[in-house]
């Protein structure tokens, strides 16, 4: 009895690795939208999450071009750094770029206080957390594909 147990049990492994398994299929390239269409899609959406009224439309319609030209500058000189060579930031190279990023990040906070009301703000900073919450979840992964332990401090 025991040694027909085991003889099904293993027909039955060696059939499931015996299973064909299923091509994936690649996608044709998605076809990129212009920096134009982002940023009026990006202005729409905050337009309906904030109710923004024309004034504060324009402004913001400012704010989401430069911030836009500026992403695409870090995205380009990344991409043109990642092809040079693999190398580590060193501690000063690190601390200058996010002290720049923190000092932008600052700036970003002034504007949005002189746009939105008080209101208005309470629910962009909302918003944000959400969505940087949500960033972090999706980024539990390191890049080679363990898992990394998160910790969320409060």
């Amino acid at each position: 009895m025991k040694k027909l147990f085991i003889a099904a049990l293993l027909a039955v492994g060696m059939t499931s690795f015996a299973q064909e398994r299923k091509v994936v299929t690649e996608r044709p390239p998605k076809e990129q939208m212009s920096l134009e269409q982002r940023n009026q899609l990006q202005l729409k959406k905050m337009t309906l999450e904030l109710d923004l009224n024309a004034s504060q439309q324009k402004e913001m319609s400012t704010v989401i071009a430069e911030q836009s030209t500026k992403r695409d500058a870090r995205m380009a000189e990344r991409k043109a750094s990642k092809d040079s060579a693999k190398k580590q930031l060193t501690a000063a190279e690190l601390f200058v770029k996010k002290n720049q990023m923190l000092d932008e990040q600052i700036v970003m906070k002034e504007r949005m206080k002189k746009i939105l009301s008080a209101d208005q703000y309470k629910k962009w900073e909302d918003i944000k957390g959400k969505r940087h919450h949500a960033m972090k979840k999706r980024m539990v992964h390191h890049k080679d594909g363990k898992p990394a332990r998160m910790i969320d401090k409060k």
